[in-house]
């Protein structure tokens, strides 16, 4: 297999490769390599030296003989080293495996590498001073976004079809947005959440995966989205397999669109007019689609996102009191220091404050099937537009800013919906612009469904950008 045959495959298109007998896992694995070296050293996307050898995974799972690359975004993989993203993290180790490592391997997923992630991933931008930026595939001048930026250079390029991403304020939808990719966030509770970020972040923190097609979301969510045993969190049965679902008709929709920010903050007119144009795709499709918002108060946003970084910066101070602050980046500096002041009062009115946005999305889940909206409310960004090194920040401040660049994603980690960024186009400068869709509690069948008739109807799969593996 040549380099370029195996950019242009997507998972599932592997894996039937590899029953085919038309190639090995083994052949599959070594080109991977090559691709993974290559663009790793290109796009500043990768942490570590390639895996050597792969864990182990299952030779017989949906997805067996894929090769991806985890997140370095807390204890993942057993025996593997990880940072976080930060100077100050020196010599940890996972003691064992991620839950959802569990079921990646179990899917036959083989990990090669570790992917880059901004500092304790609380930037939308991967340019941790660790390891420095992570450059986009359309455009190495610009951003990869964040937090799972690493991840989505990889996929973009074509060095994996998958990698393991997550996302507690957009940071699977957002760099999907920057490098032209599938993003799927799914709801509170239908995948196993991390050790390190406080109870998943108060519920907003959800793991999954970055794909280049939707047929490979739907296809990993059916591998590894089952209820984790124990969890109180209470999700509707699933109808069908996801993989039917991206198949099946999902009927006629009652659709929202809104491009205005409940932040307030502009939004580009390109990426705008990328988000109108596929609403009267839906149209022509056959759905109803009217455009409205759900009434969700930017300030109680902002507010409720505040239990995020209060989350991370608990579970770090919990795991190394003794960290050296002074090798922290200033952002990261203000998260430990305001959550170590933190009152109960201060927590409960931010608890206070999601419930209100959980409760607006709610209602508004209960006249509309889906959501559609921008991803960011801009182009990918120059790289130092996100600057986390910049003093006399704010845990407030900071996600004000990072909500002027992203406005749209975080109120869906707060009410635990699940939702989807879908790459719809592309800017005259041509880089990637994409597109949010969002669906009610645990309704992943209809987002991935309408999804797939989004990719159909205006195909993205053959795009590729100037730098891609072959």
């Amino acid at each position: 297999m040549e380099p370029h045959e195996y950019a242009e495959q997507d998972a599932v298109g592997l894996r039937e490769l590899i029953c085919a007998g038309e190639v090995t896992a083994v052949e599959v694995e070594t080109v991977a390599r090559r691709a993974l070296a290559e663009a790793g050293a290109e796009l500043n996307a990768l942490t570590l030296p390639l895996f050597d050898p792969a864990p182990a995974h299952a030779a017989d799972g949906p997805l067996a003989g894929v090769p991806f690359v985890v997140k370095d975004s807390g204890p993942f993989v057993r025996g593997v080293p990880f940072t976080l993203g930060s100077r100050a993290v020196l010599g940890a180790v996972a003691e064992a495996d991620h839950d959802l490592m569990g079921r990646f391997r179990d899917a036959g997923l083989v990990a090669l590498g570790q992917s880059t992630a901004p500092e304790f991933g609380l930037s939308f931008a991967t340019e941790p001073l660790r390891y420095g930026p992570t450059r986009n595939p359309w455009d190495p001048a610009r951003g990869v976004g964040g937090s799972s930026g690493g991840a989505a250079a990889l996929v973009a390029a074509g060095a994996v079809p998958v990698a393991h991403a997550n996302d507690a304020g957009g940071s699977i939808r957002i760099p999907a947005a920057c490098c032209g990719l599938v993003g799927l966030k799914p709801s509170r509770g239908r995948t196993p959440s991390g050790p390190l970020a406080g109870e998943a972040a108060f519920g907003q923190q959800t793991e999954f995966a970055l794909t280049r097609t939707v047929r490979d979301a739907a296809v990993l969510l059916d591998a590894v989205g089952a209820p984790v045993p124990g969890d109180k969190v209470t999700l509707p049965p699933v109808p069908r397999p996801y993989a039917d679902a991206v198949r099946a008709d999902p009927g006629r929709l009652r659709i929202a669109l809104t491009t205005a920010a409940w932040t307030g903050d502009a939004v580009d007119p390109q990426v705008a007019a990328v988000t109108v144009n596929a609403g009267k795709v839906l149209e022509w499709i056959g759905h109803t689609v009217t455009e409205v918002s759900p009434a969700v108060d930017g300030e109680d946003l902002v507010e409720a996102s505040v239990l995020v970084a209060l989350a991370s910066g608990g579970a770090i101070l919990r795991a190394a009191p003794r960290l050296d602050r002074s090798r922290l980046e200033a952002v990261s500096r203000a998260v430990l220091a305001e959550t170590e002041a933190c009152t109960a009062l201060e927590l409960m009115a931010a608890v206070d404050a999601q419930h209100r946005v959980t409760r607006a999305v709610g209602r508004f889940f209960t006249a509309y099937d889906l959501l559609l909206t921008p991803t960011l409310g801009a182009l990918p960004a120059p790289h130092g537009t996100l600057a986390q090194d910049d003093p006399g920040r704010t845990v407030r401040s900071w996600l004000r800013r990072l909500f002027a660049y992203g406005p749209f994603t975080a109120a869906f980690n707060v009410s635990g919906n699940p939702a989807v960024s879908l790459p719809l186009g592309l800017s005259r400068e041509g880089l990637p612009v994409g597109v949010q869709l969002v669906a009610a509690q645990g309704r992943e069948d209809l987002l991935l469904g309408v999804a797939a008739q989004l990719e159909q109807a205006v195909p993205w799969r053959d795009r590729r950008p100037p730098y891609a593996v072959g």
